[in-house]
């Protein structure tokens, strides 16, 4: 039992020795908001939404502490002057009596397209800096583009999605040009283009590209969506003749199969296409635009071949000089075809793009064949090459990327199932101009060495007169997420596992979680919720959850059934049409309900919930069909764990496990959201009694009540039912003991797959073992992370073991990042709880361990938590953001004996309770910075 003091009581003990905390007023503290984002972004432009989302972060005084803000406002203007003047002519919602960091207008406001408004936040009297958005195209009926092509639709025979078995010549497969002049008579006040180029798109105006960015717009289902993006572009036009260049490519819209290259799948919506449409706003109020029509000119370019899967292929013979810009010539150009209509949902692109984050140089270059050079770029990574060479005209140079060598020293290609005649290549033909430079513009890939053909290194002995390459290195591409976590650790291990993991996170977050860069590229969906916290404490992934579940609700299908991955590019399907199990999988199926959930509880934010309600509740009621006598049995369980056989479907546990643990696990989460977002009592009533009938038939199953343990006794056996709460009462201790053993059993190696990790490490650190979670990742000579890198891995790999004919880099077996960052460093943030415990901090320091920190910008500002131990002493630094409040566990064997800044707890300024509690001191603080010390 906790003894909890007051707060009264607290102020009591400080006055009486002479310290009475008092608390810092949000005046006094320079409270003021920062980082305002509107639906999720900083100073968006394409918003396509009449009642954005805003909201803010707090920022205070040089040690204030247990500061929360009183009233805010929020004012949105048209024009930063109006602003100033503190008028909200477009929305003003009055000063309130709040404490929160967010705010949603109660109605549409008066937002017109293709504009820019500019807004700021008060916070008790005081302003913040103004931040600004622009608006996309609000209504659909306000597109005056039409979709054009290059050349006439192609026509697919009946097939299933994702296996046609049609191939195409090279030359069909050339990605087009599109370009249109126009002539302005004054530059406009303001510019604005709205673009979605299916499958990417690159656009330039007189020659300038408009973004950095690449791999433009983000994959959809395209039956049913299609993103968009939006620029100011007012600063790349000028008076006179005007010029719009644009590249296509297929993406994952057109997916061709070609001879002797990869692909994952084959299939095609349609052939490239356009839609554009540019807005001129002019001082004196008139517009005028430029849209996307048959007045457009179409041609090929340098780029003859661009595969997603397979590479890219460029003749820079081939190349149009200046073919983006006013007066280029026209020869060689035809009109553009209009495109036939297709029924797709326009909508703005809330995620972010998909940028270059970094370069890798290489850092060695070997020669195992004879005129045949190795590049190694020193990491795993997802991306492209960066080229630059120098040689005669029609020379031709031919990369191989792969992430491992073979044991002749070339370019292995079998992690990527290809190789043979399917290999994964980037052909470049030299234009015999100086030093070339070729990066692949619809193509990324993972890889790590890349085997060069047809050059030498510069420098080298060149007899034959062959190219030079001057360098080579590789970018490294992923969507352009904020960063919002950091680990370190004395255990250098784990600070390697952390690093580890999340290379193999941002190589797989682009549009979509993918689960490998190179292979398949597809968004399965079990990572979404049995990986969220991996995500979520390394990057803001609020946006991109949000896309999911839209991705999601696209994909699903009319009997409620969720396939294994969304978008839905490939349907795995038996020749006779019944699913398999890698399309039909409850454990992948069940993130319509459990990764939006996962979602709001670390971003607190119901949107999510709310749109994929309808999707969550005909998925549960699916799986119930599906269900005999409760128990359901069918999919992939819990893939890929480690056992006697070849690595895939579940071998140590039942299957029927996995899937009725999930379908319980559905049912009570759906009750949870339901409570949310305030459905009817009713309705969460009926879903916990459902998923209690699951509960009393999984027992009556898998229990064992004689050896206390479920199903073989495997790790995911007493694992879930242990983290899911469904162990019959009395029973917990016995079942951790099971769980206990089976980790002892293998000599504290990884058995558990894809699915069953998660709920080992959630079993273990829920029932207090972070000792055994330790054991299992200090592990180096077993299938574990330490042994991946201990067989060289630099980003985390798909199988426990590393095995090369697998993905190297595949973040699905990631569960360990959340322990790292949730129990060793003990940094949570969980919307659902109590408001004193939305942010928890509780390190558990274990093992050898002598200190460990991490940091996470939460949605509620920044959280820190760094302990150390020395001589018997823990001390532990805790940053509480402003305006927010912390539970805080201080382990210690004498709670009495804590101290804050050299004072009692209990009389530190912010604290506002604490209790003894089990294995230490419970606290809740206000915001500030804290430092506690206490005998370990």
């Amino acid at each position: 039992m906790s003894t909890k003091v007051s707060r009264r009581t607290v102020v009591g003990l400080a006055a009486g020795m002479g310290l009475a905390p008092s608390l810092v007023s949000a005046h006094e503290a320079g409270l003021k908001a920062r980082e305002l984002r509107v639906e999720w972004l900083t100073d968006p432009v394409g918003l396509d939404t009449r009642r954005p989302r805003f909201r803010w972060l707090l920022e205070a005084g040089e040690g204030a502490r247990d500061v929360r803000p009183t009233t805010l406002r929020v004012i949105v203007a048209s024009s930063p002057e109006r602003l100033a003047a503190r008028v909200g002519d477009v929305w003003d919602s009055g000063r309130r009596k709040s404490g929160k960091l967010d705010i949603v207008p109660p109605k549409d406001l008066p937002l017109a397209s293709h504009t820019p408004y500019v807004w700021a936040v008060e916070i008790d009297g005081a302003w913040s800096a103004p931040a600004r958005f622009v608006t996309g195209i609000l209504d659909p009926a306000e597109w005056r583009a039409r979709w054009i092509m290059a050349k006439p639709e192609k026509v697919r025979g009946n097939h299933v999605r994702g296996w046609s078995k049609e191939l195409t010549d090279p030359a069909e497969a050339a990605p087009p040009l599109l370009r249109k002049g126009f002539d302005l008579k004054r530059p406009p006040r303001r510019a604005v283009v709205s673009v979605c180029g299916l499958g990417h798109f690159e656009l330039t105006v007189n020659g300038a590209p408009v973004t950095a960015s690449v791999l433009n717009p983000g994959w959809t289902a395209y039956d049913k969506t299609a993103l968009y993006t939006t620029y100011e572009v007012e600063g790349l036009l000028r008076p006179g003749a005007n010029m719009l260049g644009v590249r296509l490519g297929g993406g994952m819209y057109d997916v061709e199969k070609v001879a002797g290259r990869k692909s994952k799948f084959v299939d095609s919506y349609g052939r490239p296409r356009l839609l554009l449409q540019l807005s001129l706003h002019h001082d004196d109020g008139s517009a005028e635009h430029v849209v996307s029509d048959e007045t457009w000119r179409v041609a090929e370019g340098a780029i003859v071949f661009a595969s997603m899967f397979a590479g890219e292929d460029v003749d820079a013979r081939r190349e149009r000089p200046d073919w983006d810009l006013p007066g280029a010539s026209d020869d060689g150009w035809r009109p553009a075809l209009p495109a036939p209509d297709r029924k797709l949902r326009l909508k703005a692109q809330g995620v972010p793009p998909v940028a270059i984050h970094q370069r890798f140089e290489t850092v060695a270059i070997t020669e195992p064949k004879p005129g045949v050079f190795v590049y190694d770029l020193g990491q795993n990574f997802a991306g492209r090459p960066e080229m630059v060479v120098r040689g005669p005209e029609g020379a031709a140079v031919k990369l191989t990327p792969a992430e491992v060598l073979g044991e002749d020293g070339l370019a292995w290609q079998r992690s990527f199932n290809a190789g043979t005649d399917r290999w994964v290549l980037y052909n470049y033909t030299l234009a015999g101009k100086g030093d070339e430079r070729f990066v692949p513009r619809f193509n990324y890939h993972g890889f790590r060495y890349l085997q060069v053909e047809g050059a030498v290194p510069v420098g080298r002995a060149n007899p034959d007169g062959k190219p030079e390459i001057v360098s080579l290195a590789g970018q490294f591409l992923y969507a352009d997420l904020p960063q919002v976590g950091t680990f370190t650790s004395s255990d250098k291990l784990l600070e390697r596992t952390h690093h580890l993991i999340e290379r193999a996170v941002v190589s797989n977050a682009y549009s979509v979680l993918t689960d490998c860069p190179h292979r398949e590229k597809l968004g399965w969906l079990e990572q979404a919720h049995l990986n969220a916290l991996t995500v979520i404490y390394n990057r803001d992934a609020s946006t991109m959850y949000e896309k999911m579940i839209g991705d999601i609700v696209d994909t699903q299908q009319p009997d409620g059934m969720v396939p294994g991955i969304a978008p839905e590019y490939t349907a795995f399907l038996e020749p006779d049409g019944r699913d398999q199990d890698a399309r039909n999988s409850p454990e992948w199926g069940s993130a319509v309900v459990l990764a939006p959930w996962a979602a709001y509880r670390a971003y607190g934010d119901t949107k999510v919930l709310a749109d994929g309600y309808p999707a969550i509740r005909r998925y549960v009621d699916y799986l119930a069909s599906r269900a005999q006598g409760q128990i359901v049995d069918f999919g992939l369980g819990d893939w890929y764990d480690v056992g006697p056989g070849k690595l895939g479907a579940s071998q140590l546990t039942s299957r029927a496990l996995t899937g009725t643990a999930t379908s319980y696990q559905a049912l009570t989460t759906l009750a949870q959201v339901a409570e949310t977002l305030g459905r009817p009592p009713a309705e969460a009533a009926d879903y916990r009694k459902r998923a209690e009938t699951v509960r009393a038939a999984f027992n009556a199953k898998f229990f064992d009540a004689t050896a206390g343990s479920y199903d073989r006794g495997s790790q995911t056996a007493n694992a879930m039912p242990l983290a899911l709460g469904m162990v019959p009462k009395g029973q917990a201790g016995r079942v951790l003991d099971a769980l206990v053993r089976a980790v002892r059993a293998s000599r504290n190696g990884v058995t558990a797959g894809d699915v069953g990790f998660h709920y080992v490490v959630r079993a273990l650190a829920e029932n207090g073992r972070d000792d055994v979670i330790f054991d299992m990742m200090s592990v180096t000579d077993r299938p574990s992370y330490g042994y991946q890198l201990a067989r060289g891995a630099t980003a985390l790999t798909e199988a426990w073991d590393a095995d090369p004919t697998k993905s190297l880099n595949h973040f699905m077996l990631g569960h360990g990042e959340g322990w790292l960052f949730g129990g060793l460093a003990g940094i949570n943030v969980d919307f659902a709880a109590t408001p004193d415990r939305v942010i928890t901090v509780a390190p558990k320091p274990v093992g050898t361990v002598a200190s460990a920190e991490a940091t996470f910008r939460s949605a509620l500002g920044p959280v820190r938590s760094a302990w150390r131990r020395e001589g018997g002493v823990l001390a532990l630094d805790v940053d509480v953001p402003a305006g927010a409040r912390a539970t805080v566990r201080l382990p210690t064997s004498a709670p009495a004996q804590a101290r804050e800044g050299g004072v009692t707890v209990a009389t530190a300024k912010g604290v506002r309770s604490t209790g003894a509690v089990a294995g230490g001191l419970e606290l809740v603080v206000g915001s500030g910075r804290y430092r506690f010390t206490a005998p370990v």
